[in-house]
């Protein structure tokens, strides 16, 4: 596949790469952890906060991959949406800082992601953990990596599972399967939340509905690229550039395991 500029999906894999480090770096200078951030913080409309940080990393991303795909559309938390980009093939889905309030907090809990998306479909992504010296990165059909190295999820133990999420959820899921759940503390970003899937650190993880495109954009196709599946209800792959970028309830999962829990999954949210 031939996408912006005349990039393959490993190379626009790098070009993410890049931009998504440097906005990390631009963070950290903010970053105190353990302790407060000494980011001025504000509060958009609806009450969640924003830093300077997560304007300032917004802004450098924006600068930085319009050059590159010029012609590519752009979604990202911190800038107001532009209806403009549902004409565009291609398109730039950009979380400056995926746990805000972790990333204020001194957690260091929290990424910096970016993903590619061309007809619908994710083709390259990166979340990047600055404060943990973590970066995941994946192109379509190349594979998923972890600074550099490549990672694949382990088979599923399907009698017992470690898991990230709402803990109702989870609880609720593992009593319909039969399965025993190691459910881990809660994890802030959920885009981080869904790498450590894609790494084997963890079997499964779900969040609660009301994420948006720019979460998961960059997870969903590490996720793909290591082996596994992001899915809501339906069951079906996201289909990204939409008028509407809120999903529902969600889940990551290996291959294998995923459509197998999505009858559990369904109960467990309540979904029809």
């Amino acid at each position: 596949m031939r996408i912006e500029a005349d990039l393959s999906a490993a190379a626009a894999r790098e070009r993410l790469a890049a931009a998504v480090r440097e906005a990390g770096r631009l963070a950290l200078g903010f970053f105190r952890p353990g302790a407060a951030t000494s980011a001025e913080v504000k509060s958009k409309i609806g009450g969640s906060p924003v830093t300077e940080a997560d304007l300032a990393a917004d802004a450098l991303l924006k600068a930085h991959l319009l050059e590159v795909f010029p012609d590519a559309g752009w979604l990202s938390e911190e800038t107001a949406d532009d209806a403009g980009r549902l004409a565009r093939r291609a398109i730039l889905v950009v979380d400056p800082i995926d746990g805000t309030r972790a990333f204020m907090a001194g957690d260091p809990r929290w990424a910096v992601s970016a993903a590619l998306v061309v007809d619908g479909r994710p083709v390259a992504g990166v979340v990047h953990a600055p404060a943990l010296g973590e970066t995941y990165a994946a192109a379509r059909g190349e594979g998923a990596a972890l600074n550099g190295a490549a990672i694949a999820m382990p088979p599923p133990d399907l009698r017992r599972f470690s898991a990230a999420g709402p803990r109702p959820v989870l609880q609720a899921m593992a009593e319909r399967i039969g399965a025993s759940i190691d459910i881990a503390p809660r994890v802030p970003s959920l885009a981080y939340r869904f790498c450590l899937v894609a790494r084997g650190a963890i079997s499964i993880a779900t969040a609660a509905e009301n994420s948006h495109d720019w979460d998961i954009a960059a997870a969903d196709v590490i996720l793909e690229e290591a082996g596994g599946r992001l899915i809501d209800a339906s069951g079906a792959r996201f289909v990204y550039n939409r008028s509407q970028t809120r999903r529902g309830a969600l889940l990551a999962a290996p291959e294998p395991l995923a459509q197998g829990l999505l009858e559990a999954f369904r109960a467990a949210v309540g979904a029809r």
